[in-house]
């Protein structure tokens, strides 16, 4: 018995095809930067500023926001005047601490702060944190 064993010759192509792989890459690049001015977080309210702040937390439990208007949103979900104390009871009782973050138009008038800080106070809120942007330079 004879066996004969031949040697294919085989052509291999030791790069790799890198173009699918930009493909890929490209139309994620198009994804992100479609996607990412979409994400915004709350609700649009123009921030006073402040020289001495500090960050909220990434996850805050209880957020209120006043817009310029007087509508109020508790948690992103709109809310009017009449509800707004039974809204806080509800978020209070699931909240770990009894604080609460207030993001308020720069274009409000004081009494009508005052009149909401009233209703948090009804609903059983030991603590506001009262929400501004970063001054940029210091007033003369």
């Amino acid at each position: 018995m004879a066996f004969s064993v031949r040697k294919k010759r085989v052509d291999q192509n030791a790069e790799p095809n890198v173009v699918p792989l930009c493909d890929v890459l490209l139309v994620l690049l198009i994804i992100f930067m479609v996607v990412t001015p979409l994400v915004q977080q709350g609700v649009d309210v123009q921030l006073p500023t402040a020289m001495n702040t500090i960050d909220m937390p990434e996850n805050p439990d209880i957020v209120l926001y006043i817009k310029a208007d007087g509508s109020l949103f508790v948690n992103e979900e709109p809310a009017t005047e009449d509800t707004l104390q039974l809204m806080l009871e509800d978020a209070m009782m699931t909240a770990s601490d009894k604080k609460l973050y207030l993001k308020a138009d720069q274009d409000l008038e004081y009494g009508t702060i005052v009149d909401i800080v009233d209703i948090l106070k009804e609903a059983g809120v030991e603590l506001i944190g009262i929400i501004a942007d970063k001054k940029t330079e210091e007033i003369k």
